[in-house]
Protein backbone atom coordinates (compact mmCIF):
# COMPACT_ATOMS: atom_id res chain seq x y z
CA UNK A 1 0.00 0.00 0.00
CA UNK A 2 1.34 3.42 -0.96
CA UNK A 3 2.10 5.59 2.06
CA UNK A 4 0.64 9.09 1.77
CA UNK A 5 1.20 12.18 3.96
CA UNK A 6 -0.54 11.45 7.25
CA UNK A 7 -2.11 14.86 7.88
CA UNK A 8 -3.35 15.09 4.31
CA UNK A 9 -5.12 11.73 4.62
CA UNK A 10 -6.67 12.69 7.97
CA UNK A 11 -7.86 16.02 6.58
CA UNK A 12 -9.68 14.16 3.82
CA UNK A 13 -10.97 11.15 5.74
CA UNK A 14 -11.15 12.26 9.38
CA UNK A 15 -8.84 12.32 12.39
CA UNK A 16 -9.86 8.81 13.47
CA UNK A 17 -7.90 7.23 10.63
CA UNK A 18 -4.50 7.53 12.33
CA UNK A 19 -3.51 7.87 15.98
CA UNK A 20 -1.06 10.58 14.92
CA UNK A 21 -4.01 12.73 13.90
CA UNK A 22 -5.54 12.71 17.38
CA UNK A 23 -2.80 14.86 18.88
CA UNK A 24 -2.66 18.54 19.76
CA UNK A 25 -0.07 19.08 17.02
CA UNK A 26 -2.55 17.88 14.39
CA UNK A 27 -5.34 20.00 15.84
CA UNK A 28 -3.19 23.11 15.54
CA UNK A 29 -2.23 22.20 11.98
CA UNK A 30 -5.88 21.62 11.08
CA UNK A 31 -6.90 24.96 12.60
CA UNK A 32 -4.29 26.78 10.49
CA UNK A 33 -5.36 24.89 7.36
CA UNK A 34 -9.07 25.66 7.90
CA UNK A 35 -8.30 29.34 8.40
CA UNK A 36 -6.49 29.50 5.07
CA UNK A 37 -9.05 27.55 3.03
CA UNK A 38 -12.00 29.40 1.52
CA UNK A 39 -15.12 28.26 -0.26
CA UNK A 40 -17.97 25.90 0.46
CA UNK A 41 -17.84 22.14 0.61
CA UNK A 42 -19.86 20.31 -2.02
CA UNK A 43 -22.73 18.07 -1.05
CA UNK A 44 -21.53 14.47 -0.99
CA UNK A 45 -23.60 11.78 -2.74
CA UNK A 46 -24.41 8.41 -1.16
CA UNK A 47 -21.71 6.86 -3.33
CA UNK A 48 -19.24 9.49 -2.16
CA UNK A 49 -20.09 8.80 1.49
CA UNK A 50 -19.61 5.06 0.97
CA UNK A 51 -16.28 5.71 -0.75
CA UNK A 52 -15.11 7.81 2.20
CA UNK A 53 -16.07 5.06 4.66
CA UNK A 54 -14.21 2.51 2.56
CA UNK A 55 -11.11 4.69 2.41
CA UNK A 56 -11.21 5.36 6.15
CA UNK A 57 -11.11 1.66 6.92
CA UNK A 58 -8.51 0.91 4.26
CA UNK A 59 -6.07 3.57 5.47
CA UNK A 60 -6.73 2.94 9.18
CA UNK A 61 -5.92 -0.77 8.91
CA UNK A 62 -3.15 -0.21 6.36
CA UNK A 63 -4.53 -2.63 3.80
CA UNK A 64 -4.68 -2.54 0.03
CA UNK A 65 -7.77 -2.26 -2.14
CA UNK A 66 -7.30 -5.88 -3.16
CA UNK A 67 -7.18 -7.08 0.45
CA UNK A 68 -10.31 -5.17 1.43
CA UNK A 69 -12.18 -6.44 -1.60
CA UNK A 70 -11.20 -10.00 -0.66
CA UNK A 71 -12.53 -9.47 2.87
CA UNK A 72 -15.82 -8.16 1.47
CA UNK A 73 -16.16 -11.13 -0.90
CA UNK A 74 -15.60 -13.52 2.00
CA UNK A 75 -18.19 -11.64 4.08
CA UNK A 76 -20.75 -11.93 1.29
CA UNK A 77 -20.07 -15.67 0.93
CA UNK A 78 -20.78 -16.40 4.59
CA UNK A 79 -24.00 -14.39 4.41
CA UNK A 80 -25.39 -17.22 2.28
CA UNK A 81 -24.85 -19.47 5.31
CA UNK A 82 -26.90 -17.20 7.55
CA UNK A 83 -24.05 -15.19 9.10
CA UNK A 84 -24.23 -11.41 9.26
CA UNK A 85 -21.73 -10.11 6.64
CA UNK A 86 -21.07 -6.98 8.73
CA UNK A 87 -19.99 -9.11 11.69
CA UNK A 88 -17.75 -11.20 9.44
CA UNK A 89 -16.11 -8.11 7.93
CA UNK A 90 -15.39 -6.73 11.40
CA UNK A 91 -13.86 -10.06 12.42
CA UNK A 92 -11.56 -10.21 9.41
CA UNK A 93 -10.28 -6.67 9.95
CA UNK A 94 -9.93 -6.84 13.72
CA UNK A 95 -8.43 -10.33 13.85
CA UNK A 96 -5.48 -9.52 11.63
CA UNK A 97 -2.34 -10.22 13.65
CA UNK A 98 -1.00 -6.68 13.27
CA UNK A 99 -4.29 -5.21 14.51
CA UNK A 100 -4.38 -7.56 17.51
CA UNK A 101 -0.82 -6.54 18.40
CA UNK A 102 -1.96 -2.90 18.21
CA UNK A 103 -5.13 -3.53 20.25
CA UNK A 104 -3.10 -5.25 22.96
CA UNK A 105 -0.86 -2.20 23.22
CA UNK A 106 2.25 -4.02 22.03
CA UNK A 107 2.64 -1.22 19.47
CA UNK A 108 1.48 2.41 19.59
CA UNK A 109 0.00 2.42 16.06
CA UNK A 110 -1.16 -0.16 13.51
CA UNK A 111 1.70 0.85 11.22
CA UNK A 112 4.18 0.21 14.04
CA UNK A 113 2.44 -3.10 14.82
CA UNK A 114 2.78 -4.21 11.19
CA UNK A 115 6.50 -3.45 11.27
CA UNK A 116 6.85 -5.14 14.68
CA UNK A 117 5.35 -8.35 13.31
CA UNK A 118 7.29 -8.19 10.03
CA UNK A 119 10.58 -7.97 11.93
CA UNK A 120 9.80 -11.19 13.78
CA UNK A 121 9.24 -9.82 17.28
CA UNK A 122 5.91 -11.62 17.79
CA UNK A 123 5.03 -15.21 18.65
CA UNK A 124 1.65 -16.61 17.64
CA UNK A 125 0.88 -19.67 19.76
CA UNK A 126 4.58 -19.94 20.52
CA UNK A 127 5.70 -19.76 16.88
CA UNK A 128 7.54 -16.79 15.40
CA UNK A 129 5.33 -15.16 12.78
CA UNK A 130 6.29 -12.46 10.27
CA UNK A 131 3.02 -12.11 8.33
CA UNK A 132 0.97 -9.12 9.61
CA UNK A 133 -2.18 -10.15 7.73
CA UNK A 134 -2.46 -13.65 9.23
CA UNK A 135 -5.84 -14.21 10.85
CA UNK A 136 -5.83 -15.10 14.56
CA UNK A 137 -8.51 -17.31 16.07
CA UNK A 138 -10.40 -17.52 19.31
CA UNK A 139 -8.10 -19.06 21.91
CA UNK A 140 -4.85 -17.97 20.21
CA UNK A 141 -2.04 -16.44 22.26
CA UNK A 142 0.14 -13.55 21.08
CA UNK A 143 3.39 -12.79 22.86
CA UNK A 144 6.59 -10.77 22.48
CA UNK A 145 9.71 -12.88 21.88
CA UNK A 146 12.07 -13.26 24.84
CA UNK A 147 14.95 -11.89 22.77
CA UNK A 148 12.91 -8.77 21.99
CA UNK A 149 12.22 -8.20 25.70
CA UNK A 150 15.98 -7.83 26.21
CA UNK A 151 16.30 -5.10 23.57
CA UNK A 152 16.18 -1.33 24.26
CA UNK A 153 12.68 -1.16 22.71
CA UNK A 154 11.35 -3.13 25.70
CA UNK A 155 10.95 0.09 27.71
CA UNK A 156 8.85 1.65 24.96
CA UNK A 157 6.78 -1.52 24.83
CA UNK A 158 6.04 -1.33 28.55
CA UNK A 159 4.93 2.28 28.23
CA UNK A 160 2.73 1.48 25.22
CA UNK A 161 1.12 -1.44 27.07
CA UNK A 162 0.40 0.66 30.16
CA UNK A 163 -1.28 3.36 28.06
CA UNK A 164 -3.37 0.94 25.99
CA UNK A 165 -7.04 0.23 26.54
CA UNK A 166 -7.53 -3.47 25.79
CA UNK A 167 -10.91 -4.31 24.19
CA UNK A 168 -13.25 -6.82 25.84
CA UNK A 169 -12.48 -9.65 23.41
CA UNK A 170 -8.78 -9.65 24.36
CA UNK A 171 -6.88 -10.10 27.62
CA UNK A 172 -3.33 -9.01 28.33
CA UNK A 173 -0.74 -10.14 30.84
CA UNK A 174 1.30 -6.96 31.20
CA UNK A 175 4.18 -8.59 33.06
CA UNK A 176 4.65 -11.37 30.49
CA UNK A 177 3.82 -9.10 27.51
CA UNK A 178 1.41 -11.76 26.34
CA UNK A 179 -2.18 -11.54 25.21
CA UNK A 180 -4.98 -13.94 24.38
CA UNK A 181 -7.98 -13.86 22.05
CA UNK A 182 -10.98 -14.73 24.24
CA UNK A 183 -13.78 -14.16 21.75
CA UNK A 184 -14.60 -12.95 18.28
CA UNK A 185 -14.96 -9.17 18.12
CA UNK A 186 -18.34 -7.58 17.49
CA UNK A 187 -19.33 -4.00 16.67
CA UNK A 188 -20.04 -3.18 20.32
CA UNK A 189 -16.70 -4.65 21.45
CA UNK A 190 -14.45 -2.52 19.31
CA UNK A 191 -14.24 0.94 17.79
CA UNK A 192 -14.28 0.87 14.00
CA UNK A 193 -12.76 3.78 12.05
CA UNK A 194 -15.48 3.47 9.40
CA UNK A 195 -18.87 1.91 8.67
CA UNK A 196 -18.72 -1.78 7.61
CA UNK A 197 -22.27 -1.55 6.27
CA UNK A 198 -21.35 1.33 3.94
CA UNK A 199 -18.34 -0.63 2.69
CA UNK A 200 -20.49 -3.64 1.79
CA UNK A 201 -22.91 -1.36 -0.02
CA UNK A 202 -20.03 0.30 -1.91
CA UNK A 203 -18.79 -3.05 -3.29
CA UNK A 204 -22.30 -4.28 -4.08
CA UNK A 205 -22.67 -1.69 -6.86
Amino acid sequence: MKIQPTYKVCRRLGAGVYDKCQTQKYMLSEARHTKNVRGRRRNVSDYGKQLLEKQRVRFAYGISERQLRRYVEESNRVSALGMDPIVRLIEQLEMRLDNVVYRLGLASTRRAARQFVSHGHVLLNGTRTTVPSVQVREGDSIAVRDRTKALPIAERLKQSIEEASTPAWLTLNVKKMEGKVNARPTADMTEMPGSPGAILEYYSR
